[in-house]
């Protein structure tokens, strides 16, 4: 099977990016877009192998990342120094992170709650670890249709639980690359957004956990 160039990857005149920023533009959530270096963007296309067509291709290419929700949600991109880790070093394509990667999930985002999406390659439907169960969940979302739901969705309700009062005050002062600890643990009958106290650490921590539990 023949590697496309990062230059075929482009599609200039069915290009994915104004939609979707016109997506983000228009919902409900709060975000910022960091945007992608151009050589690491299209080194990213390049690994990943899909068109700027698709979302995935698009955000791969012009994003370095985006955070949303006062910085709850850190979604993926071609690399930003206000991210930690990309598309590639994240999925074992290219300059490791320190930590390992799953095989059949190309991960694309983690929250401050130490969750973590995946596009299941498998299906092609995001699927979710939930601290709170220590397992991977079906969305039963495309890439896209997640896409609309970070932007217009209920985040509050999704993330009930692990939330507490002063909670954007405290995301929204996290450095790059920190999440939340939470003790007891979520997934534990006395662990919750309210009951559980919170410590700082890094989103490495908590992938080392999905891990194990994969």
């Amino acid at each position: 099977m023949s590697v496309l160039s990062a230059q075929e990857l482009i599609d200039r005149d069915n290009h994915a990016w104004e939609e979707i920023v016109q997506l983000f533009a228009e919902g409900a959530n709060t975000y910022t877009i960091w945007p992608a270096d151009r050589s690491e963007g299209e080194e990213t296309l390049r690994c990943l192998q899909v068109s700027t067509r698709s979302y995935l291709g698009a955000i791969a290419y012009e994003a370095g990342g985006i955070c949303l929700d006062h910085g709850w949600i850190t979604l993926l991109g071609a690399g930003s120094t206000e991210v930690y880790g990309d598309l590639r070093s994240w999925n074992g394509l290219q300059s490791q992170l320190p930590v390992k990667t799953l095989t059949d999930k190309l991960l694309v985002a983690y929250d401050a709650a130490g969750g973590f999406f995946a596009l299941d390659t498998t299906d092609g439907q995001i699927c979710y670890f939930a601290p709170d169960t220590l397992e991977w969940e079906a969305t039963e979302l495309t890439y896209s249709e997640w896409i609309n739901w970070l932007a217009a969705g209920d985040l509050q309700q999704f993330y009930e639980t692990f939330r507490w009062q002063n909670w954007k005050q405290q995301t929204e002062q996290l450095e790059v690359g920190q999440i939340f600890a939470y003790y007891p643990p979520l997934w534990t009958a006395e662990g919750g957004g309210e009951t559980s106290s919170k410590q700082v650490v890094p989103v490495t921590e908590a992938w080392q956990l999905a891990l194990e539990k994969s």
